[in-house]
């Protein structure tokens, strides 16, 4: 055999695999897998991809917010920013109300609280920077809601500085935020007017009396809100703004600042000269009720209950005995007095009592019998001796018999003795429709006039009395609520609207403060007229003729009509003295009524402030008015 070559003993591994394959390939082949087996994994991935696709979908939509809100509660938080509240004006656009800036004090609460117990180097550090007491500090945070809140609101209005000391402390607990403060204009001279606000829970802010608390919802705008982000460490990284506050427009009032500045400043002067600090003054409008001024004395700076800085001045005010924030004009219930004269002149016309030319005597006194002590009469007085008096010089001269007699009625026998000339109804009225003409007329419920704290008359009778005083009515209550005494007690804002509705012969309105609400009559008595006439009158004669009781107020330049009034209080040791009235009497433009709590000289005491308000009032606005319409 021959030499075999070299390279035919190399091994190719190619060759030796080929052959190896195909020494088995009879072994082994491909077989397709079952429709069974394929079925069953085709389900388990669609099963798979669904419940995947549901988790997503369940997660997006459904729990998406609570997600949201948990993330962004891990990475930031938001704070209400409150939004300027409405500017107030007068009817003729002088500011009453604007807003200053300030800031707002937030505290982190898991800062705040290091496991059970308070961090008092934190709250300290924040008292001494406000100069705020801790215990006040600890009371606010005591009304906080610590399962919906991170941060809590514990300081509100605070200046420029005392944020800058605060951003020097822990700057992971503080946050400062914009805000405001209100800024009550002549405070005193409108506080019962305007009111003030307060904090409520979330840095926000409510009307918590007068105007503010009335009209809160117009007034306070629509918030806004701010948010803060920050790092795993608390550090602040970035805010944005997320909702921009929006400012409401300006609430127009119907007051007259220039002459309720007057008026208060006027009366005040009044009152110091009587050594006296409580008194009332209101003036409307007779021919639609708008509210020109109203005060009630004393008064107190509503913008101590909205700055800080003077706690102390609050503190005063609501410890003082005279209640400076009770607000006497529509609260406070008073004996009406001769006031309630014109009333009662009213129901007695129309009931047919007595006639304009129905003549009483009166000499002073008038004794009734008395059935059960012949020798002891109950006696009834008058402030003078008036002689024969008509309804309109008993309206003019204010005499208490005549009005005893329209309203209680004289017995036969005191009849009998000449007192009376003229158709008589020997009767009188009564204490039935007595009352019935005092609701009608407005007395008894509330004007609804728009500011709160309005309070209802006093309006006595028979029952009552059983009920109260186990004591029978007799003729002499009937004679005392017919002169305005006795339980007979309305309000100041109730008198002024009656006596407004007779300036504007028979139209009772709605007294009212907002200046684009429309007039509402509360009772329409022009078909009156008869009876109305002899009653305005009687309150002309009061200011024009020389017996009137209001004849000092006949020198001013144009006519005035009204009446004025005493009511004795505090079992007679003291007495209150008023004045209502309207001018121009012919078609008027304001009523007034002045209240004097202790006067001195009863109702003189009102007439020399009447005269000086109604003065200014003719020389500001009326003859103004007068000469631009000459023009």
């Amino acid at each position: 055999m021959g030499r075999k070559n070299k390279l035919d003993y190399e091994l190719h591994i190619e060759e030796a695999v080929f052959d190896v394959s195909r020494e088995y390939e009879g072994a082994y082949r491909e077989i397709p897998a079952s429709r069974t087996a394929f079925l069953l994994v085709l389900g388990i991935a669609a099963t798979i991809v669904t419940v995947v696709i549901f988790r997503i979908g369940f997660l997006s939509f459904i729990k998406g917010e609570f997600y949201e809100a948990r993330a962004s509660a891990n990475m930031g938080y938001e704070i209400n920013i409150p939004a300027h509240r409405a500017v107030i004006v007068d009817q003729f656009g002088e500011v009453l109300v604007q807003n200053a800036s300030s800031f707002s004090v937030y505290v982190h609460i898991p800062t705040l609280f290091q496991g059970n117990e308070i961090n008092t180097s934190l709250l300290n550090a924040v008292g001494r920077a406000l100069e705020i007491p801790v215990s006040e500090l600890e009371a606010s945070i005591a009304t906080i809601d610590f399962e919906s809140e991170s941060w809590a609101l514990i300081a509100h209005g605070i200046t420029a500085q005392e944020a800058i000391m605060l951003r020097q402390l822990d700057k992971s607990a503080i946050r400062i935020v914009d805000d405001f403060t209100r800024e009550y204009i002549d405070g005193p001279i409108f506080a019962h007017i305007i009111g003030y606000t307060g904090d409520e829970r979330g840095n926000r802010v409510k009307g918590v009396s007068g105007i503010e608390a009335y009209y809160d919802n117009e007034i306070k705008g629509d918030e806004g809100r701010r948010k803060f982000y920050e790092d795993a460490l608390g550090e602040l990284i970035d805010e944005q703004l997320v909702r921009e506050p929006k400012a409401s427009p300006p609430l127009e009032l119907t007051i007259d600042k220039e002459f309720q500045t007057y008026f208060y400043n006027r009366l005040v002067e009044g009152l110091a000269s009587l050594n006296r600090d409580s008194g009332i003054g209101i003036a409307l409008d007779p021919r639609n009720g708008a509210v020109r001024a109203l005060i009630s004395l004393p008064s107190f700076d509503n913008n101590v209950f909205v700055n800080r800085a003077l706690s102390q001045e609050r503190a005063l005010i609501l410890q003082n005995t005279r209640e400076p924030l009770f607000n006497r004009a529509v609260s406070g219930i008073y004996s009406p007095g001769s006031t309630i004269k014109p009333l009662v002149a009213i129901a007695a016309l129309r009931e047919g009592v007595v006639t304009p030319e129905t003549q009483i005597f009166s000499a002073g006194t008038l004794s009734i019998p008395n059935p059960y002590v012949p020798e002891s009469p109950s006696v009834f007085l008058d402030w003078k001796a008036h002689g024969w008096v008509d309804v309109v010089s008993a309206l003019a001269r204010s005499s208490n018999i005549y009005f005893y007699a329209a309203g209680g009625g004289l017995p036969q026998s005191v009849r009998d003795q000449d007192l009376t000339n003229g158709a008589f109804s020997i009767g009188g009225l009564g204490i039935d429709r007595l009352k019935q003409y005092w609701k009608t007329l407005g007395f008894g419920g509330k004007t609804g006039i728009d500011i709160p704290g309005e309070e209802n008359s006093f309006l006595p009778d028979p029952e009552l009395k059983e009920k109260l005083h186990n004591d029978i009515w007799r003729l002499g209550d009937t004679y005392n609520v017919s002169i305005g005494q006795g339980d007979l007690s309305i309000t100041p804002l109730q008198l002024a609207s009656f006596i407004a509705s007779i300036g504007n012969r028979g139209m009772l309105f709605r007294p009212y403060l907002k200046k684009d609400s429309p007039p509402r009559a509360l009772f329409d008595y022009r078909h009156w007229s008869e009876s109305l006439e002899v009653v305005r009158e009687g309150l002309e004669d009061a200011v024009l003729k020389s017996y009137g009781t209001a004849h000092s107020l006949s020198d001013l330049p144009f006519s005035i009509a009204g009446k004025t009034g005493s009511a004795q209080t505090n079992n007679n040791a003291k007495v209150n003295a008023l004045f209502i009235g309207y001018a121009p009497s012919e078609n008027p433009e304001i009523a007034l009524l002045i209240l004097v709590e202790n006067a001195r000289e009863g109702s003189l005491n009102t007439l020399p402030i009447a005269h000086d308000v109604l003065r200014w009032y003719y020389e500001h606005r009326m003859a103004n008015d007068a000469v631009i319409s000459n023009q």
